[in-house]
């Protein structure tokens, strides 16, 4: 009986074992045919065969031992992130400061002007129209308003045609271009001029700097030339810009109530819904709304929303855009259920302290109102009228407008007609300028700043898009007002000034050397937005690109996914400094590939703005920098060598400060600035000096690689076209061992291949990915393409330089070679047909039909493979069962990455763009990603699938992030699915959903608010003088303006 249990027991080991084991042993089994022996043979072959060969080209050996002879000639020294966080906080205020005081120059000219001028109604004025301007006639004449402004190609203006000397004045299509009001306003502008051109002198680094006015038009320097669109419409008016909004209003709570009964059906409801729409695109990320429809009962838009305000960005406007559609008319309008509902929610909110604790207001959409509910203000909002009242009278009947301008004019609000969609945005506008009021009467000029964004509308944006993509900027702005004595108690807004200030004008204060190969720099604004951060870019998708639509309101959170808890952003938000650390999951090369690091991250704020600094710092060689010191002469001489170059982004002189230096290369700017013959040139000596080392030290590769080429013998069959070589400097030297227009990739260290060369906010790819392999081993990948059907047709392979053996040295260079895969792919099958056997026969061959065999690098996608359609791959795609026993062995690791698909790809640039944007919902997205175990040298495995039993030998390539994987191709596994990288969206169930929309970040107030003032002049409400209602409504309406002024 015992003898039987131990057979059983036997016999149940043996098929358990045959099936799951995993040894390091040459036969795994009966059904293992593949000899680990061999295939380890087949690895080491063309292991050290393709090793020699980028080893040999590269130049790597040569490049390692001089920097081994300048080993006592440098200090290293440990970056001191705090120290260093700090000193670019103070730059970057700096930068910051300039911009406000030209900013506040230009108001003060303004008000002044303003101040001297007498208003003509029959004032006559040639301006130059931005849209009229050189403009002519049948007859040739020039067209009123379209006089010839001189138009040059500018290089700081990205060579758009401008004038330097004047600025231009852009009218909206739906306001009359000489309007009484308009021709003054742009005749006392004019003198903007002279400031605008001196602001220029000033600071050279000045672009776009404008004059939006109250009345409607954009006064904007350089003139440039303004063209319609298709329809022979320019839809951009000023007062609709986030920085006119921001700079002219404080924050505020809003509470929009849309009548939606019977009488509201066809056309009046359709203004209604553009009138909400108009009222959102007002409100910016300071301010916090809701919307409620009501008849008999109230229909809050979001329901889940009920009770409550959110936050006025991007991702919610949007939301409740979505929902507006489902509204329809029917039934009674209960308006005095909707305005009981709306003072409380503002009373409740306000007293939660999320909201913006400053201004209120209900915003009520309605064809008429039987009442005028007085005994319901007075409960909730006299005598104080801290809660302001705009009414929109939707239609051309005026029966119920009297109670709707009382309404407004007992309550600090005002009171607008709306009969057309026309109408809608001029109408909307008025709001603005009543709730500017108190800050006008304060006199308080507050500076503010956008949060990063990108400006389409504008026509240097639009020319711009085409050539190299919209540009990010943020803008800075300052309110006008008027300093008549007669119209202070009216607290009169002219206009609000402002200049754009490129995101890349910002990275131009950050040392990139000083940060390491994976260091980066960033900022937030108060509401925890992004104004500058690396992964702010556009991300890859069939060949698109795609950004967030104007870049606006993208959260820290989103990139620096892995804070869970936003312990960094909530820091950053309050304006603290200090250190957070944190490992994080790097994506590179179009997200296809992830580095996984340990991120220190050293925090303040930037004073004088709403924005705090962040410098991520990676652990080990990211945390140091090293010294070298040569001579200014020996320096020089090799900075001459035709082959080296600069990194472009990088900012070793200002080139901006001058005019004459506006057109002068990095490289030529530093020559002059160490030969003294530019004393005026800015530069950053430490970098310089550093450069010249780099030079030095890297000079011997350019007569080692010319020696190489010279000699026939070698690389006959030109399989190496290019070896290259990059500093931790930002220096560049390039060899090409064919002729250019013998290159398989001819973008490969070009301008348009961005992510293989040096830029403002990180170092090539190719020198990242060698930075994170062990020392002395190379990186090889075979580019992504963004086209599908253009596959890519060369290897690149690159090893990192280190000055010392150990993980506190830092990463000095790295250098690489490219080749044709053709080239690469024959040495790897060279290398599989070589035979362990004395005479020469070979038990197992990769030309056998019975396996397949594949190179694959340390992310999975496939190198080699006998379909040579598989190249490019993932691994998981073709071989599912084989990827998928991998990772369950622990072989290789998969990560997920996570972006908030939904708001990231909300753009209409593509149709499957225009189908997401049609079912906007909120959602997470995860990007899966694999990464191989450095432990694992070698492994074999066998899978049971339906009949059959796969096995596989999986082993590393020396000196590689490479693996030769060898497949048995006679046990079909179709039962195991292929593993993908195809995004998965996680979709949340209405509860989630719901609290995903009530979960407020953590945000810092605008530290002025300007809500009310004594002074006021509240009978300015739009109509008062034709009210016909009630003598005593009347009556007490102007009572209660007067005595609570």
């Amino acid at each position: 009986m015992i003898l039987n249990l131990l057979r059983a027991f036997w016999g149940v080991f043996f098929i358990f074992w045959t099936a799951f084991n995993t040894a390091l042993v040459d036969v795994v089994g009966p059904e293992q045919q593949i000899p680990l022996s061999v295939v380890k043979l087949w690895a080491s072959a063309f292991g050290g065969e393709i090793k020699s060969i980028a080893a040999k080209y590269s130049g790597s050996q040569l490049l390692q031992k001089k920097y081994k002879e300048y080993e006592k000639d440098v200090s290293i020294e440990e970056i001191d992130g705090l120290q260093l966080v700090k000193k670019l906080a103070k730059s970057m205020e700096e930068m910051f400061h300039k911009k406000s005081e030209a900013v506040r120059r230009l108001v003060e000219a303004a008000e002044d002007a303003h101040l001297k001028h007498e208003f003509d109604a029959d004032l006559q004025y040639e301006y130059f129209n931005a849209v009229l301007i050189n403009e002519r006639d049948e007859e040739g004449n020039f067209l009123e308003l379209g006089k010839e402004f001189i138009l040059v190609p500018n290089d700081h203006f990205n060579n758009l045609p401008v004038n330097i000397s004047l600025s231009d004045v852009q009218v909206p299509t739906n306001m009359y271009n000489k309007d009484p009001a308009i021709v003054n306003g742009v005749f006392w502008s004019e003198s903007l001029n002279k400031v605008f051109v001196d602001n220029f002198d000033r600071d050279p680094s000045l672009i776009w700097q404008y004059f939006g006015s109250a009345k409607g038009f954009f006064r904007q320097y350089p003139g440039i030339k303004w063209e319609p669109d298709e329809n022979g419409v320019i839809a951009f008016d000023c007062r609709n810009r986030k920085w006119y909004i921001q700079a002219a209003t404080s924050p505020k709570d809003v509470v929009i109530l849309v009548d939606v009964s019977g009488s509201m059906k066809g056309l009046r409801l359709t203004i209604a819904k553009q009138t909400v729409s108009s009222i959102l695109d007002t409100l910016g990320d300071d301010d916090f709304f809701n919307i409620i429809a009501y008849n008999e009962e109230l229909h809050y838009v979001e329901p889940c929303l009920n009770g409550t305000l959110v936050q006025a960005d991007r991702a919610n406007k949007e939301h409740f855009r979505e929902h507006l559609n489902k509204l329809f008319a029917k039934g009674i309008g209960m308006l005095d259920i909707a305005l009981n509902e709306a003072f409380n929610i503002l009373s409740d909110f306000n007293h939660t302290g999320q909201g913006s604790i400053c201004s209120q207001a209900i915003m009520l959409i309605t064809d008429g109102a039987v009442d005028t509910y007085d005994t319901i203000f007075a409960k909730y909002n006299w005598p104080d009228r801290k809660v302001r009242m705009f009414t929109y009278l939707i239609g051309r009947e005026a029966a119920f407008a009297d109670n709707l301008k009382w309404m407004a004019c007992a309550n600090k609000g005002f009171f607008t007609q709306i009969s057309t969609l026309a109408d809608v945005q001029e109408n909307v506008m008025e709001y603005l300028h009543v709730l500017s009021r108190p800050k006008v009467i304060d006199q308080e000029h507050d500076v503010v700043w956008t949060e990063a964004y990108i400006d389409s509308t504008l026509p240097q944006a639009q020319k711009l898009a085409d050539d190299q993509g919209l540009v990010l900027m943020t803008t800075v702005a300052m309110p006008v007002f008027s300093k008549q004595n007669e119209t202070r108690s009216k607290g009169i807004l002219l206009g609000v000034v402002g200049t754009d200030v490129p995101v890349k004008e910002l990275l131009k204060a950050i040392p990139k050397y000083k940060l390491g190969i994976h260091g980066y720099a960033f900022a937030i604004t108060n509401n925890g937005y992004i104004l500058t951060h690396p992964e702010l870019r556009p991300l890859y998708e069939e060949g698109k690109k795609r950004r967030k639509p104007n870049y606006s309101s993208v959260d820290l959170s989103e990139v620096e996914w892995e804070d869970r808890d936003d312990v960094l952003r909530n820091a950053m938000v309050n304006r603290k400094t200090g250190k957070f650390s944190m490992e994080v999951k790097k994506t590179v090369d179009k997200g296809k590939r992830v580095l996984v690091m340990t991120n220190d991250y050293y925090y303040t704020d930037i004073r004088g703005t709403p924005f705090s600094l962040g410098v991520a710092l990676s652990r080990g060689h990211g945390k140091y920098f090293f010294r070298g010191n040569v001579t200014i002469e020996e320096g020089l001489h090799d900075l001459e060598h035709p082959d080296v170059s600069l990194a472009d982004e990088w900012s070793y002189c200002n080139t901006d400060v001058h005019p004459e230096h506006h057109q002068m290369a990095q490289l030529e700017a530093i020559k002059l600035f160490l030969t003294g013959k530019e004393p005026l040139l800015q530069c950053d000596k430490e970098l310089i000096q550093e450069v010249l080392f780099d030079a030095v030290v890297s000079a011997p590769i350019e007569a080692y690689w010319t020696s190489l080429a010279l000699n026939k013998s070698e690389n006959s069959d030109k399989g190496v076209e290019v070896a290259f070589l990059g500093t931790r400097t930002g220096l560049s030297r390039i060899n090409l061992f064919v002729g250019p227009e013998q290159l398989t990739n001819r973008d490969f260290l070009t301008a348009e291949d961005k992510e293989n060369i040096f830029n403002a906010d990180h170092f090539p790819l190719w020198y990242r990915r060698a930075a994170e392999q062990i020392p002395g081993s190379f990186v090889y990948s075979i580019p992504f393409s963004t086209e599908t059907a253009n596959k890519s047709n060369v290897v690149t392979a690159s090893t990192a330089v280190q000055l010392l053996d150990d993980r506190k040295s830092p990463v000095v260079a790295a250098v690489g070679i490219q080749m044709k895969l053709e080239f690469f792919q024959r040495k790897f099958w060279t290398a599989s047909r070589q035979c362990p056997s004395l005479d020469g026969r070979c038990s197992i061959s990769c030309d056998d039909e019975a396996i397949n065999c594949y190179l694959i690098d340390n992310n999975g996608f496939i190198l080699v493979a006998e379909d040579y359609r598989q190249t490019g791959n993932f691994f998981g795609e073709i071989e599912g069962a084989v990827m998928n026993k991998l990772l369950t062995m622990g072989s290789f690791k998969r990560f997920l990455v996570e972006f908030n698909l939904c708001s990231w790809w909300h753009s209409d640039l593509t149709a499957k763009a225009q189908r997401l944007k049609q079912t906007l919902e909120p959602c997470d997205t995860e990007y899966p990603a694999f990464v191989s175990e450095r432990t694992i040298k070698e492994t074999t495995g066998n899978i049971a699938c339906d009949d059959c039993f796969k096995s596989f030998v999986i082993q590393q390539i020396p000196s590689s992030n490479l693996f030769m994987v060898v497949v048995d191709n006679e046990c079909n596994c179709e039962s195991i699915l292929p593993i993908t990288m195809e995004p998965i969206e996680i979709r949340y169930n209405e509860s989630l959903k719901c609290e995903r929309l009530k979960s407020q970040k953590i945000r810092r107030r605008p530290e002025s608010c300007h809500g009310f003032h004594p002074e006021e002049n509240a009978r300015e409400c739009g109509g008062v003088l034709g009210l016909s209602a009630k003598p005593t409504l009347v009556l007490l309406a102007l009572l209660l303006a007067i005595f609570s002024r």
